[in-house]
């Protein structure tokens, strides 16, 4: 698991969109963001988080909270994810897992009795100062963005 701690400082990040545009941690400044790290698009687990995200996107940007999705597909995948599924928040693509390891959200993981690397699903929420705030490590798909509302809310106190 992530050797991140809540309450130290974001890791800062460059990395490129769905469409080959730059984003960075420092595009960000000012903001409250949450920072997803999804293992693969268009796998059912996956879909279901990015879905949720995106029918409660307007519950999010109503509590000024920007959203972040990064997994190790490249760019092409995700502009397909996004466009099939109308994402209206940004992907990155990190399939040198450069982030994804700053990150500290690569490991080990098991299935059917399995062992084997693989990404973590897990959720940063990093506040408008770029300190973590909130680490969300196996986020509950179905209900992801209502999870990332109460943990801020919780964490405001």
């Amino acid at each position: 698991m992530t050797q991140l701690t809540e309450n130290s400082k974001a890791p800062a990040f460059k990395g490129k969109d769905q469409d080959g545009k730059p984003v960075s941690l420092a595009d960000f400044k000012g903001k409250k963001l949450v920072i997803y790290f999804y293992p693969k698009d268009d796998t059912p687990t996956c879909t279901v988080q990015a879905c949720n995200l995106r029918d409660h996107f307007g519950m999010l940007k109503k509590q000024g909270i920007e959203v972040l999705g990064i997994s190790p597909d490249e760019a092409k995948k995700h502009q397909n994810f996004k466009a099939k599924h109308q994402l209206p928040f940004t992907l990155i693509a990190d399939p040198e897992r450069t982030i994804i390891e700053l990150y500290g959200v690569w490991g080990e993981k098991q299935l059917y009795g399995k062992k084997y690397m693989g990404l973590l699903r897990t959720s940063f929420l990093i506040d408008e100062k770029g300190i973590i705030r909130k680490i969300i490590e196996k986020p509950k798909s179905k209900q992801h963005a209502e999870e990332i509302v109460e943990a801020w809310k919780a964490v405001a106190k």
